[in-house]
């Protein structure tokens, strides 16, 4: 049997103070929603793959439902926020996407179902991926889902999944558009962006120009979750976007970057970056969520490309 975690988990602390599972911690996503979390004096644990480096952390598999259930069992959430997931759109193998985003996910709720007490709220992340190109001009929540490729379509599989548990867990699921922020990946587009600007590059290489979307940064993301986790009253069972109401085209975010550091970048179109069935434009409706949280975002995009690209932050 592995050894307890620390006091705060199994129990031992008392059920006043919010014990937070986190799956994917060491994310982009899960950095900033654990801090988040914390500043409001919960205790977060999270699931990470590998080995885990501190007290707080459990090293578990999604796709392994054995050491799932039993890595749940020790820690004993009163809050779940799911966030790991195969989420780049262009990874190569198609099957990862349904082995991590809808079958790790059906592993993790079999194990929350297992508990002696269930968690009092489970926020599962799925993506705004799942609406395709719907030919509205802003995207609300009665949006028929139409995905166009394999990871929008592990998303909306993994909705369908887990509305079969909306009457054996209180399972919020979120619909984030695109964010981003200071320690996002550079394989995404706007950190590879940034990137560029950073080290003062003569070119970059793009794809389409045109393409807009709604973009978030990822500190409001964060206090949207924390949000939907402890104060969010009646949630359980909605799906919300999580969005900025704001769409900005690639050709934008160069000009804003270029501004901001006084660089010019010689942007030269890649074909092979031209994604088959690429979505044009999404741009989200956030009413729901502001119902239910009374929260909006409060960071314009040109301030996060202002933190990521020369560390001022809002």
């Amino acid at each position: 049997m592995p050894s307890p975690l620390p006091a705060g988990v199994n129990g031992q602390e008392t059920t006043l103070r919010p014990i937070v599972l986190i799956t994917g911690l060491r994310g982009f996503t899960g950095r900033y929603l654990d801090a988040t979390l914390r500043t409001r004096g919960a205790r977060v644990v999270g699931l990470v793959q590998g080995v885990a480096q501190d007290p707080d952390e459990v090293a578990c598999d999604l796709t392994d439902a054995a050491s799932l259930r039993e890595a749940v069992a020790r820690v004993q959430p009163t809050h779940v926020a799911h966030l790991a997931a195969l989420s780049f759109v262009g990874h190569g193998d198609s099957r990862a996407f349904y082995d991590v985003n809808l079958f790790g996910t059906l592993n993790l709720l079999e194990s929350l179902a297992a508990l002696p007490v269930p968690p009092g709220k489970v926020l599962i992340a799925s993506s705004a991926n799942v609406y395709g190109t719907p030919g509205v001009e802003v995207i609300d929540e009665s949006v028929c889902p139409a995905p166009v490729n394999h990871y929008a379509n592990s998303k909306l599989a993994m909705e369908h999944m887990a509305r079969t548990w909306f009457e054996r867990l209180p399972i919020v699921m979120t619909r984030p558009f695109n964010y981003t922020g200071v320690g996002q990946d550079e394989k995404f587009l706007i950190p590879k962006i940034v990137n560029h600007f950073k080290r003062r590059a003569p070119f970059i290489e793009l794809g389409n120009l045109d393409v807009s979307r709604d973009f978030s940064d990822v500190r409001d993301v964060a206090t949207m979750y924390t949000a939907l986790l402890l104060d969010a009253e009646g949630v359980e069972g909605q799906t919300l976007n999580v969005c900025s109401g704001r769409a900005h085209s690639l050709r934008d975010i160069l000009g804003m970057a270029e501004r901001i550091c006084g660089h010019s970048v010689e942007i030269r179109v890649n074909p092979a970056f031209v994604r088959a069935n690429e979505v044009p434009r999404l741009l989200g409706s956030g009413r729901k969520l502001q119902h239910y949280t009374g929260l909006t975002p409060q960071i314009p995009m040109e301030q996060t490309l202002r933190w990521m690209l020369n560390g001022e932050s809002p």
